[in-house]
């Protein structure tokens, strides 16, 4: 008599494929929300002392730039430059970081999160 076999390779056990297709399109569709809450963000960031701020959108789109008209100093061009810089650069890592927590829980509905899958 032949063994059979149920279930998937990569650990779906039962093998229930009607459950997996509706895990995979709330995947998909929670996928979506994130990626458009993510596009609506508008992250602050401040660098300097308050000297210089800028605004940014989830599309990593400069919306803003205001610079203290006391940074305006010419023998220190470069101090300015940096803090910009500074400025821009925390202004992503806040929307990376956002935006990891948007994403962090999507993978985590199928069983074994993307291990699941055999990842």
């Amino acid at each position: 008599m032949a063994k059979k076999r149920g279930g998937f390779p990569g650990g779906f056990g039962g093998g229930n494929i009607n459950q997996l297709m509706k895990q995979a399109q709330k995947m998909q569709a929670d996928l979506a929300k994130a990626q458009e809450e993510i596009a609506d963000l508008v992250v602050e960031h401040t660098a300097g002392g308050g000297m210089v701020s800028v605004k940014m959108n989830g599309e990593h789109e400069l919306l803003e730039l205001n610079i203290d008209p006391d940074a305006l100093d010419p023998e220190d061009v470069d101090i300015l430059q940096d803090t910009i810089i500074a400025a821009i650069n925390g202004a992503n890592k806040k929307l990376a970081e956002e935006s990891d927590s948007k994403m962090g829980g999507i993978a985590g509905g199928l069983p074994g999160g993307l291990g699941g899958l055999g990842f």
